[in-house]
């Protein structure tokens, strides 16, 4: 198994610096796996003066999943667009394929006082959401900046949808959710946009060939109020692009910290990039705080949705609850008061777990 390692910027080094320690020690139990580290984002600028270089693009498209850290920084904002650190992460969803990005939001029990809602409302809680990756506003053109004539300054985007691209990711909506619990929640806004109306059209369509699974449609506005009312009525939620950031931020924070939520972004067969959902966070970064679990569980997606070993991605997770069983607690995930680890002890503490297991 062929992982090309992108830390990116930020906390990424230090997070990927954890998750890579978890793969030596699988590796070190037999794992068949070889890594390649590459920059990407403002590293990748620092480095070949484009924040997604050639060589990184050509080492990501010979391995067979890319682990990846997080990109950008306030250093990077003056830059023109096309250098910014996002756009090295745009870039390589689009070169690669990557249409379908999985989101899990799960809350572990022992950390069901640490979500931001009431411990009753998200005990338990286990929800996908899938995000559609390579459309919608981000990439839809024409867009840009411009004066207009009374010297105004003006910014646009253009959201658009094609039909095919709708069907695909209806279709992976649907396949999880009939391994799940067989309810599928479309999100859309087509009580205002066009795009939206398309899309519900074409996800209705889809369901005929899933009479199994339970659709229902809800507005953007109104799922995210939903989110934080009664979360556990969701079971696995597909959207667009744009819906799908904010959607899965805001789900984020129902399991404690946006620290703990992993995701996968998937090509047509299931080569995948993986990476935690949060940013860069350089105003922590170096200070040894960050919580490396989401890319850590990001390994453990990795190896379940790419490379079909359910095993060692149970491993995982399995080591990641011992962990927090026993009561280790990054800042962000701690109760006020109680003792925290930084980042190397927190992927420590993991990997402790890991070998305990054999």
């Amino acid at each position: 198994m062929k992982i090309a390692v992108l830390p990116g910027d930020g906390i990424g080094p230090e997070i990927v610096r954890q998750a890579v320690k978890v793969i030596e020690r699988l590796k070190a139990d037999g794992l068949a796996v070889e890594t390649a580290t590459a920059p990407i984002g403002g590293a990748g600028y620092e480095a070949a003066g484009d924040p997604l270089p050639d060589a990184t693009l050509e080492l990501a498209r010979g391995a067979d999943a890319i682990l990846l850290g997080a990109v950008g920084g306030p250093k990077f904002d003056t830059l023109d667009r096309p250098l910014r650190p996002e756009q090295g992460l745009l870039r390589i969803r689009k070169a690669l394929g990557l249409f379908t990005n999985l989101r899990p939001a799960m809350v572990y029990e022992e950390l069901a006082d640490a979500s931001s809602l009431r411990p009753e409302l998200v005990a338990g809680l286990d929800i996908m959401i899938l995000r559609e990756l390579t459309g919608d506003i981000y990439f839809g053109s024409p867009r840009g900046r411009r004066t207009l004539d009374n010297g105004e300054r003006e910014g646009f985007d253009t959201m658009k949808y094609s039909e095919s691209e709708i069907r695909r990711i209806a279709h992976v909506g649907f396949a999880i959710a009939r391994r799940r619990g067989k309810k599928l929640c479309s999100v859309d806004k087509a009580n205002v946009l066009d795009t939206s109306i398309l899309w519900r059209e074409v996800v209705n369509e889809v369901a005929r060939e899933y009479p199994d699974v339970e659709l229902s449609h809800m507005y953007v506005d109104n799922a995210a109020m939903q989110l934080v009312r009664a979360p556990k009525q969701f079971d696995v939620i597909v959207t667009g692009n744009i819906f799908g950031d904010i959607l899965s931020d805001e789900a984020s924070m129902l399991t404690g910290s946006i620290g703990m939520l992993p995701s996968a972004s998937l090509d047509a067969n299931n080569k995948g990039l993986y990476e935690p959902i949060h940013g860069s966070a350089p105003d922590i970064a170096g200070r040894d705080i960050a919580n490396p679990l989401a890319t850590i569980l990001s390994v453990a997606m990795m190896l379940r949705y790419t490379f079909a070993n359910e095993a060692a991605a149970t491993r995982i997770e399995s080591a990641v609850r011992k962990v927090l069983r026993d009561g280790v607690r990054t800042g962000d995930i701690a109760k006020p008061g109680e003792r925290t680890v930084g980042t190397e002890q927190m992927g420590d503490a993991v990997v402790a777990a890991l070998g305990a297991q054999r």
